[in-house]
């Protein structure tokens, strides 16, 4: 199968597995929204330690697909992962600092004789949640607008680094980019978002799913000013196209418009913003269980619609503004032919993966969490 297809077959399969991987990465960080939510829904100590537990017993599913989806890229495109996490290094630092102390926190919340106290985990808590999607959409927002850094690809050859980025701030200077900053906030409201929605899924309290149905709306609203100020600035900018017989970089007027028109890409965003919308509806309006599954199936098509924005069509998915031509495609940064197949076989096991997280995640789902669960065990985060 893999092996009879082409390098370039491949390398658009493999971007195809990555952008998934992300879209999944995204919808699972209703775990960081939840998070960020628990000091504004709850009233008082019971029904902050519901939502804790309610979000906490998911907690480990946002970092699992973080480490895969890195995993991932380093494997099929290691330029990347050495250009970005090798130069962008602060960024990612934050990042995997605040899913460490996410972990301590869910650990040692409720011990006894913690010496930080209870409200100092929960803070730690608050601040993944903050952190973690507004850094990571800020992340991804740079692989339309570009990021600084050199590719010297004749290094391979001379044993030297083959990527340096130009500039001190390391990764933190796209925050300073009103495109990269909207994205990030815009995934911060969409994960409080998913957040709210999977309270009203899995919670059993009157007064915290009404509560939970007002905050959607409101983060709904968040969302959506943030996510057309980005959508607005990208696709009105110039892109970063290539041309696929020579390799050359160029600036493309309205090239993430254009590569939006490809079929292939609008079609799941706009069934991906139909589903978010109606999901909200329900969420927000009927406080209905079902709703955190369809807005998160919207969620995962529009953010798959975004990577396939920045990879397909001759696009540059890793721009430079340092080096134009040191920019990087699904060509120039993929690993070997022989590497790409023996990962193509290995991706076939994905499916049974899934399917026992499904398994297990559904059999944990199955009982709405209220008072008794977190009064009654003494294993409660």
């Amino acid at each position: 199968m893999f092996s009879a297809m082409s390098l370039e077959a491949l390398q658009e399969y493999w971007w195809f597995i990555i952008s998934l991987l992300g879209a999944l990465l995204v919808f699972l960080m209703f775990v960081q929204g939840g998070q960020t939510l628990f000091m504004q829904l709850a009233k008082d100590k019971t029904q902050r330690d519901i939502i804790i537990n309610a979000i906490g017993r998911r907690w480990d599913l946002t970092f699992t697909t973080l480490v895969t989806f890195g995993g991932a890229f380093f494997a099929s495109f290691p330029l990347f992962y050495s250009t970005s996490f090798g130069g962008a290094y602060w960024v990612w630092i934050l990042i995997l600092f605040s899913f460490i102390i996410q972990a301590v926190s869910y650990e040692y919340r409720n011990k006894q004789a913690n010496f930080l106290g209870s409200k100092t985990y929960e803070w730690f808590l608050f601040l993944n949640g903050l952190l973690a999607p507004l850094l990571l959409g800020t992340a991804v927002g740079t692989f339309f607008t570009g990021s600084q850094f050199i590719v010297k690809f004749d290094n391979v050859y001379a044993g030297k680094a083959i990527s340096q980025w130009v500039g001190p701030a390391h990764g933190l200077e796209a925050a300073l980019n009103i495109a990269n900053l909207s994205l990030g906030i815009a995934v911060l409201f969409l994960t409080r978002v998913l957040g709210n929605l999977y309270l009203i899924h899995q919670v059993d309290h009157d007064e915290i799913i009404e509560n939970a149905a007002k905050w959607t709306k409101r983060c709904t609203i968040g969302f959506l000013v943030f996510f057309f100020i980005f959508l607005g600035i990208i696709l009105t900018k110039e892109g970063f196209a290539y041309n696929p017989q020579t390799g050359q970089v160029y600036m493309e007027k309205y090239k993430y418009l254009h590569n939006l028109l490809q079929w292939y890409v609008l079609l799941p965003f706009l069934v991906g913003v139909v589903l978010f919308l109606w999901g909200v509806y329900l969420g927000g309006w009927k406080k209905s269980r079902s709703a955190f599954w369809i807005t998160g199936l919207g969620t995962v098509l529009v953010v798959l619609a975004l990577f396939f924005m920045a990879g397909y069509n001759n696009t540059a998915f890793y721009p430079s503004t340092a080096d134009l031509q040191s920019s990087l495609t699904i060509r120039n940064a993929s690993s070997s032919r022989t590497t790409l197949v023996t990962m193509g076989y290995v991706s076939l096991l994905v499916p049974f993966v899934l399917a026992y997280i499904w398994y297990a995640w559904s059999q944990l789902m199955h009982k709405k969490i209220d008072e008794a669960d977190v009064e009654n065990d003494d294993m409660a985060y």
